[in-house]
């Protein structure tokens, strides 16, 4: 089959899904009244409540959500054949991760820019409310750690990336003052910026920089880049939003667009065939459900999307019609990422010659067999696929290798950046709000919330742990990726759990919200029940905490189902 094929399916629904169920979400269910007054004008202080352009806002949103992992888990799906994965993708975000991410926005403006946690007390009681803290505090310190790991490889494996990702942070201080002290309109700076970036993209690719030739290995320089990561999201979470947050994302939204357009373009000009099975059987390697729906986590739907809708996003939305594009909008976005990480999986690689995998080393002539021959080699590459593959589709419109290779690592270590330091900020509030609930008064504190976000992260990616998945050692951060990809789908139940009892107390539709919790809800816990099992002989450490996010979890949900239960009572 031809890779257009399946790009122009994929713009197909996400078109119709935008045009359609969005509008109807919008006037059935979710009510976007003009008439309330945003928590960005209501509590305006100008560093976390600023009323944002839409469209500046949307760029913050979506390159918030557009992490490394809308790219690392189409990668590694790939391994169980084309189909699921294009399906995950493509129906996943349009019925499911858009439906969430919207709700989550509008709801967390209509409560005055509160967390989702925060509203669950009221939905629910004070209990789940801390109980939803905790959970959400130890999946963003896992996000943290993976998103600071796979910036710092990707700094040691090419280093033609390092000096346009750290020119891009002074470009857009230089944006914001623009924008926000000199009045000016944000298009006209951020396109110059845009073009400066890649000025720097081409000085990058003629002079790598690399701690190795300073006489370092590459796991002290992985060790050093990763120390910088944490200071740089520490120090920006603690700045208006303004200064960076916003313009850099603005930026990069561009960025994104323009580097998806340069791969789909890529796609329709090189049109390569579909290297990969529709469908793989599996005899040596882990079942496609459920480890599929969770593998493929932000790309198809995200309890971290929630986070930012309700940490972030809402506390700078200018009008409430505008939730529409920020939320709907965002995720769509971020289907569209995933499904060109799927394509380069599926078929970039093939146009792949000689090259470096990091689960395989050196390779003569790649294509998807040689990629995905074992389910160790397939989740040890991580995004090399999309790097690689994407990288191929771009060289096929006339760019150097070289150079190509440049705007990928830059497109994928912008976006994860970006989570980084937003990542940061909102686990800053999460930790000032469970010492609020918990009556822990030092976790309000900027600085002290800040270094108990950053810490206990770095934890993750200084020590080492066995995997049973693979056999060998790994960093606890990498080796705890499948539990993130299962708890944050998890984190993303709970949220529509949520939204549908939030919804169902005012009367709405529910069904679009209660058929996803459901679904995920069935493939999370017996993710977490799986995964239990694998670790129980072999790592007692991720046993242990296996064990104790799904206590978590199912307080939560009998929580919730005694809410119901009580509110049919007093109805």
């Amino acid at each position: 089959m031809n890779s257009v094929h399946l790009t122009l399916f994929g713009f197909l629904v996400f078109f119709l899904g935008y045009r359609f169920y969005s509008t109807w979400l919008s006037k059935r269910i979710y009510g976007l009244d003009e008439k309330i007054k945003t928590p960005a004008h209501e509590f305006r202080d100008d560093i976390d409540f600023l009323p944002t352009k839409k469209h500046i806002l949307f760029g913050h949103h979506f390159t918030s959500i557009a992490g490394a992992a809308p790219i690392i888990g189409p990668c590694v799906a790939a391994y169980w054949g084309w189909l699921p994965a294009i399906v995950w993708v493509v129906l996943g975000t349009v019925f499911i991760g858009t439906v969430h991410d919207f709700g989550a926005l509008v709801m967390s403006v209509k409560e005055k820019g509160k967390s989702i946690a925060d509203i669950s007390s009221r939905i629910i009681n004070g209990r789940v409310r801390v109980l939803f803290l905790i959970f959400i505090v130890l999946l963003v310190w896992l996000v943290l750690a993976v998103f600071a790991m796979a910036i710092a490889d990707l700094f040691v494996t090419i280093p033609t990336s390092v000096i346009p990702i750290n020119i891009e942070i002074i470009i857009a201080i230089g944006v914001g003052w623009l924008i926000y002290k000199k009045g000016m309109d944000a298009l006209l700076p951020s396109l110059i910026a845009l073009g400066l970036l890649y000025v720097f993209v081409w000085v990058g690719t003629v002079t790598p920089i690399s701690f190795e030739t300073m006489g370092l290995n590459k796991v002290q320089s992985t060790n050093v880049w990763v120390v910088l990561m944490f200071l740089y999201s520490g120090i920006a979470s603690f700045l208006p939003v303004w200064i960076l947050l916003q313009p850099r994302d603005y930026i990069n939204s561009h960025q994104l667009i323009v580097g998806l357009g340069l791969i789909y373009l890529g796609i329709f000009i090189a049109q390569p065939v579909i290297d990969a099975p529709m469908l793989r059987t599996v005899t040596d390697g882990p079942s496609l459900f459920p480890l599929l729906f969770v593998t493929i986590a932000c790309g198809a739907i995200s309890g971290f999307h929630g986070l930012v809708s309700s940490g972030t996003s809402s506390k700078q939305l200018d009008k409430l019609s505008d939730a529409r594009m920020v939320g709907y909008g965002g995720m769509i976005g971020e289907g569209t990422l995933a499904l060109a990480s799927t394509i380069a999986a599926v078929a970039g690689i093939a146009l792949v010659s000689q090259c470096s995998l990091p689960a395989i080393g050196q390779v003569a002539d790649l294509n998807w067999a040689v990629y995905y021959d074992s389910w160790a080699h397939a989740s040890g590459n991580k995004a090399a696929a999309f790097v690689l593959g994407g990288g191929a589709l771009i060289e096929s419109i006339g760019i150097s290798p070289a150079l190509a290779r440049t705007l990928m690592a830059v497109l994928v270590i912008s976006f994860a950046a970006t989570t980084l330091d937003t990542a940061t900020r909102i686990q800053r509030f999460i930790l000032a709000e469970l010492g609020d609930a918990l009556d822990i008064s030092i976790l309000k504190n900027r600085i002290v919330a800040t270094l108990a976000a950053i810490i206990p992260a770095m934890l993750l990616v200084f020590t080492n742990v066995h995997d049973p998945a693979t056999g060998v050692v790994k960093k606890t951060g990498w080796a705890l990726w499948p539990i993130f990809g299962a708890s944050n789908q998890m984190l993303a139940a709970l949220t529509l759990m949520v939204l549908t009892l939030y919804f169902w107390q005012r009367k709405k539709p529910i069904l679009p919200l209660l058929i996803p919790m459901l679904f995920i809800m069935l493939i999370t816990i017996t993710s977490l029940f799986l995964k239990a099992a694998q670790f129980y002989e072999t790592n007692s450490f991720l046993f242990g905490l296996n064990i104790f996010l799904i206590i978590l979890i199912g307080w939560m949900i009998i929580e919730g189902l005694l809410t119901v239960i009580n509110l049919k009572k007093k109805y």
